[in-house]
């Protein structure tokens, strides 16, 4: 995977520095610009090598992690320096495994912020804290770390023979396959809406029906039934029928009163969306409410020289939008480090 395309011959090195603080596809793409400008690119990761999502979160049936760690090799080649293990946090200094945003902001001339999306929505039900209701995504990062060779395969938490998928994005997908690849006889992917509403595409859901996993919709749960003991052993769920359209524009589901019914499970993943995380929390870093920064058409932060870019803009998005982003931020980057624009930001 090609994260630069320098011309040749080689571009004039440019007496400025610009830290980027996130390694995901959006940082990565950032950095391949601005490498190939001329400029002292820093990367800053808190994971153990480059890549973010790409490496701790996409099993590699569907992207190969070689194809990534190539890529990542290519800029390294060119100059980039990556701290890696390295978490950004809010004030000043140079710890063990942490440095503090203002030193970045004072030790760089410029900062691109792509930290992209690492918590997880919650459904808040009754049982959701149950042994083994677990957060797909971080279930996914853990299977990840086992294929890059960070964890153990014995370590992964249990999923038993009866596994819940709930949600219908690539997430839910991913988990869903995981799900069959690790044993399970049994695994239900539960979504509220039809597959016609579905995030992920049809194709890949209908992959899935064909290798045996049971679609559910127009069902929601309602609750996790267990105890702390014996973990989840079963899930509630509600018929739900479709209504007018919600602000996404789809269909808003509606429960069917009376219509509860209850699966047997042995293990459930919640994959209902990430939430944007930034690496502060500041005043003058202006945080939209649902968690994303806020930029303006020139990707530019509330914070002057501090641009932003990827899934932490957005909200959670695929790897070709993430890219386009941190393409955006670099040229604004490049921009004002020539002095082509200014800190006018623009609605």
């Amino acid at each position: 995977m090609k994260f630069s395309r320098c011309a040749s011959p080689p571009p004039k090195k440019m007496d400025k520095r610009v830290a980027i603080i996130g390694a995901g596809p959006a940082g990565l793409a950032a950095t391949g610009f601005l490498i190939c400008r001329g400029y002292d690119v820093h990367v800053f990761d808190m994971m153990e090598e480059p890549g973010g999502l790409l490496i701790y979160g996409i099993p590699d049936f569907r992207i190969p992690k070689k194809n990534v760690r190539e890529g990542t090799r290519d800029l390294e080649k060119l100059g980039v320096r990556f701290h890696m293990r390295i978490r950004v946090i809010p004030g000043d200094g140079v710890r063990e495994g942490e440095i503090g945003f203002n030193e970045i902001l004072r030790s760089y001339d410029a900062v691109i912020i792509a930290t992209g999306t690492w918590a997880e929505r919650k459904l808040g039900i009754e049982g959701e804290d149950l042994p083994r209701v677990y957060s797909a995504f971080h279930y996914l990062y853990h299977c990840c770390r086992v294929e890059a060779g960070y964890e153990r395969l014995e370590d992964l938490q249990p999923l038993g023979k009866r596994v819940a998928v709930i949600g219908a994005g690539l997430t839910a997908v991913d988990a869903a396959a995981v799900s069959k690849k690790l044993g399970a006889e049994t695994v239900y992917m539960i979504y509220r809406r039809t597959i016609n509403e579905a995030p992920a595409r049809r194709h890949e859901i209908e992959k899935l029906i064909k290798s045996g996993v049971i679609w559910i919709e127009l069902a929601a749960p309602k609750r996790f039934i267990g105890d702390r003991d014996r973990g989840v052993t079963g899930i509630e769920l509600i018929r739900m029928k479709l209504g007018e359209p919600d602000r996404s524009g789809r269909p808003r589901p509606i429960p069917i009163e009376g219509s509860e019914f209850v699966l047997e499970i042995d293990a459930a993943m919640i994959a209902i969306g990430e939430i944007p995380t930034p690496p502060i929390i500041d005043k003058e870093l202006r945080i939209n409410p649902d968690n994303t920064i806020w930029v303006d058409k020139r990707m530019r932060t509330t914070m002057k020289g501090v641009f932003a870019a990827g899934d932490v803009v957005t909200g959670p998005s695929l790897i070709g939008n993430a890219i386009a982003s941190g393409l955006k931020a670099a040229q604004a980057v490049d921009e004002y480090l020539q002095g082509k624009i200014s800190w006018d930001l623009e609605a």
